[in-house]
């Protein structure tokens, strides 16, 4: 990757139930805030995107509150799939890498987001937000353990 794509790359967190991430990671996909498209414009082609998943499932999942996956956007083409006649989502493909599930409340009081903040989970109710490379390593970091390995390991450099 060039130089000008290295110093523009973004990183993000998108939440979404386990299950639905199970169903991205297996088809190489994301799909953010129920389908929209504005979320997955906003990526471009070798950002990063990290998701979280307050739930299990959707409707009646248990708490999980984890981060459950760890991929890069793979190009800058945002697409509608049909899901069923009445529910046509946009999609984006991502690269998806190995990871483990990580609490996020292991992580709370490294991620400038969280640290200090006793009502932390209110920045995920906007489905999609952008966090600092520095945020991004941490949780890398924590999802890589044993699993790929490390962030560096990713070529994030």
């Amino acid at each position: 990757m060039n130089k000008q794509v290295e110093k523009s790359r973004r990183y993000w967190i998108g939440v979404v139930s386990a299950s639905h991430v199970a169903r991205g990671v297996e088809g190489g996909f994301a799909q953010l805030c129920h389908g929209k498209a504005a979320p997955l414009k906003r990526m471009q082609a070798g950002d990063w995107l990290i998701y979280y998943s307050p739930r299990t499932d959707m409707q009646n999942g248990e708490p999980l509150q984890a981060f459950t996956a760890i991929g890069q956007v793979q190009d800058d083409y945002v697409y509608k799939f049909r899901m069923s006649d009445s529910f046509i989502p946009f999609r984006r493909n991502i690269r998806y890498t190995s990871c483990k599930e990580t609490k996020i409340s292991s992580l709370l009081e490294q991620l400038s987001f969280t640290r200090g903040v006793s009502n932390w989970g209110y920045r995920f109710r906007f489905g999609h937000f952008e966090i600092s490379e520095q945020d991004f390593r941490v949780i890398a970091n924590a999802m890589l353990d044993s699993a790929e390995g490390k962030a560096h390991e990713l070529r994030i450099q």
